[in-house]
């Protein structure tokens, strides 16, 4: 019996190749921008995670002020 499946929406991490597939770009990209400290994730033993929340957050950024919001500058906004 396979375990239920929580919908991305739902999620509170993401794993490089959720994040990479939800975006639309490679894996690798992903692990470029992260070890170059230009987007937040987590190590936990050899794999990374990022919050969702985080994808969330830069799009709210984006709509909210119409403008290009760049992970490596973004701070988290206040909850």
């Amino acid at each position: 019996m396979t375990p239920p499946t929580v919908p991305p929406a739902e999620r509170k991490w993401l794993s490089i190749a959720e994040l990479a597939k939800e975006l639309g770009m490679s894996q690798m990209t992903l692990y470029r921008v992260i070890a170059a400290g230009e987007f937040p994730a987590v190590r936990i033993g050899r794999r990374l995670f990022v919050p969702a929340r985080v994808l969330d957050q830069l799009a709210e950024s984006a709509l909210a002020t119409g403008q290009l919001v760049s992970a490596a500058d973004w701070k988290e906004m206040p909850q």
